[in-house]
Formats: structure tokens, sequence, C-alpha cells
């Protein structure tokens, strides 16, 4: 995996993210309640604090829980609530020690269909049907994991040429295409939320 994503819309942040599959399912699971960027931009924050190049599966799996959501909680925060997502990150970390010795990139590698790898995912802390569809679409789109059938299993986010998640961001105007549908799918949760109200 070393592909540049524009996801932190912050070059160092964003090369992390395109080498390492570590960093980009932190990403991806930071990625809630905060703006997109800086979620991204928390697997690199994250890296500098711990003076690493890169994020270790092992090495965090087996910090003092305390001690990582301090790290997490230093001015600027990796997250509106530091605590909580240090909590999950180590989740997550320890999750893939037991399951896939500790190597982010074998929850896709070698799978044969969508179907499967979404289920793979699924099966991660912290995430849910729709975050694991996100992040199998991201794979598939951007980082060259196409088992069979990926863009059934991705759902609407495998679509080709739409702008529904961080799947399709490629810079800043596939950014503001995407944010704009958000904006647009908020827009009909509300209105519809309103008719449903009367």
């Amino acid at each position: 995996m070393d592909v540049t994503l524009h996801l932190a819309q912050d070059p160092e942040a964003d090369e992390l993210l395109g080498r390492s599959p570590l960093a980009a399912l932190v990403g991806m699971l930071l990625d809630q309640q905060v703006p997109m960027e800086w979620a991204f931009k928390g697997p690199r924050t994250i890296a500098d604090r711990l003076g690493a190049t890169d994020l270790d599966a092992d090495d965090i799996a087996a910090r003092d829980p305390e001690a990582f959501a301090a790290l997490l909680s230093e001015k600027p925060a990796v997250h509106r609530y530091p605590g909580s997502m240090a909590k999950r990150i180590q989740q997550l970390c320890q999750y893939l020690v037991e399951h896939y010795d500790g190597d982010a990139s074998a929850v896709w590698a070698g799978v044969g269909t969508g179907s499967e790898l979404l289920k793979r995912l699924e099966e991660l802390p912290g995430f849910g049907k729709q975050k694991a569809q996100i992040f199998l679409a991201l794979l598939g789109k951007q980082l060259g994991v196409t088992p069979k059938g990926w863009r059934e299993a991705a759902g609407a986010y495998g679509e080709a040429k739409s702008y529904r998640s961080v799947a399709d961001i490629t810079g800043p105007e596939s950014l503001a295409k995407v944010r704009a549908h958000k904006q647009e799918m908020k827009a009909a949760a509300k209105a519809a939320k309103a008719a449903g109200g009367k």
C-alpha cells in the first residue's frame, strides 16, 4: 500500500494514510462527530506523539489506557472525545493483534469476495455496517483492493463517479462535492423528520 490519499488535506498526514493500513483504519475509526480532515489527521498526530513514523498495533494495544488517553487529549486533541476514542483505538489494535498478528492489511489481503471483506470489516471494533461499507469503498476506489463483488458489498458507497463519502475524495474539488452531498442528505433527513412530526 503506497498511494497518495487526500483525506486529511495535509501532505504529511495523507502520506501516512497512503502507506499505512493501520493509519487508514484508525482514521476511519476517528471519522465520526468531527470534521473529516480532523479525523484523518489523527493517525499522524498519534504517530508523532509516540515518536514514531507509523502506528504499530502491538505497541498501541499494550499501552497503559490512561497514558494513551492522555496522549490523545494533549492540545490540540486528536478528537472531540479523546478518551473514548483512545479506548476504541486500543480495542481495534488489540483485535488486530489477536486475529491478524497486528497486521491491519491482513484484514483484506487475499480476501476472495467483497461480501467476505465487508464481514471482516464489520467484525472490527468500532466499525458498524456503514463505516465498514465506506472503508470497503475506499479500499476499492483508491487503494487497489478489489475482490469480486466489492462494489455491491460497499452498497451506494461503491458506485462509480459518486460523491458520497471519504472513498470519493481525491482532492479539494471532490471534497466540496462530498460535503455538498452530505448537506443535502442532512437537509432531506431534517425535512422528512419535520414532515413526520406533523
